[in-house]
């Protein structure tokens, strides 16, 4: 072997073995990679406790990386309502709205689904403006606590309180039973869901009474404006659609008053029938308008 290459051969062979125990030592100290499961177990109980602390946004900003490591883990979907929570209680409703749609879509069969969704509609409820502004939040809301009841609609009250009743004493006298204790916490949720229909019920009436308001409010716009057919479509519109609200009274009697100004006076008078066969009671209120109209009539 010619001495240029022995020597380039040896110290070739001299530097690896002098590297060698280099290479060694950065294999041995590298870190082993962590099971995905582990990361998002760690992850997920770190964030409870800033949520179980009301330290909504810190757990907010922990979970919002999580929830992608969590895709295809059994803590997918806690990770996303825990996300959802924190987003609604630092009143980051829009983004609650976004991630409870999300679980309802990706996981229609989570546990938490039938909270999900009630829990969609109060985000909504809280981004429902005044009512001189957009109403498309007040619809929304609205329509998903309608879905919410439809979904999951109201057992015996009255039973489902015995039940848990009954449940809480038998686990008194056997605490270890775990029939009681599934049974005990089936009760609890039905029972807390009685709460949560009720509260829907409610909403749907108060945010239709926003909404008739609402198009009462673009109405009188309208006539202050001397725009007195285009009130006149807000009218139709309010007893047409909210015709169970408290507004339809003003609705009647307001657009009775934007026809004779118009001088439309046989649509004012079919209007004031109509308007008394849905209200007889107020014949006597009414009756300066029904004079009125007679008198143009003949």
């Amino acid at each position: 072997m010619p001495k240029l290459l022995t020597r380039f051969v040896s110290s070739a062979a001299i530097l690896f073995f002098a590297t060698s125990p280099f290479l060694n030592s950065g294999c041995s100290s590298s870190k082993p990679i962590t099971p995905v499961a582990v990361l998002v177990n760690e992850g997920y109980a770190e964030a409870l406790k800033l949520y179980n602390n009301k330290e909504y946004q810190a757990a907010s900003l922990s979970l919002e990386s999580l929830i992608f490591t969590a895709r295809a883990t059994a803590l997918e979907d806690d990770a996303l309502y825990l996300l959802a929570q924190s987003y609604y209680h630092s009143e980051q409703y829009l983004l609650a709205a976004d991630i409870y749609s999300r679980l309802l879509q990706q996981m229609p069969s989570s546990p938490y689904a039938s909270t999900s969704q009630f829990m969609l509609a109060k985000s909504y409820e809280q981004l429902s403006p005044p009512v001189e502004l957009d109403q498309q939040h007040t619809l929304k809301a609205i329509d998903n606590f309608t879905t919410y009841i439809e979904l999951y609609p109201m057992g015996d009250s009255a039973k489902i309180a015995q039940d848990v009743e009954a449940y809480r004493e038998l686990l008194k006298i056997n605490p270890a039973n775990t029939s009681y204790q599934q049974n005990y916490s089936l009760a609890k949720q039905q029972f807390a869901r009685i709460d949560s229909l009720r509260y829907s019920n409610k909403a749907i009436v108060t945010l239709r009474e926003k909404l008739a308001k609402s198009v009462l409010v673009v109405a009188r716009h309208y006539v202050q404006l001397g725009k007195y057919q285009a009130a006149g479509l807000f009218y139709d519109k309010l007893i047409t659609n909210y015709g169970d609200t408290s507004y339809v009274n003003d609705a009647f009697e307001e657009k009775i008053s934007v026809l004779i100004k118009r001088e439309k006076w046989f649509d004012a008078a079919n209007t004031l029938d109509t308007y008394l066969q849905f209200f007889p009671e107020r014949h006597k209120d009414m009756q300066r308008f029904k004079e009125n109209i007679a008198l143009h009539i003949k």
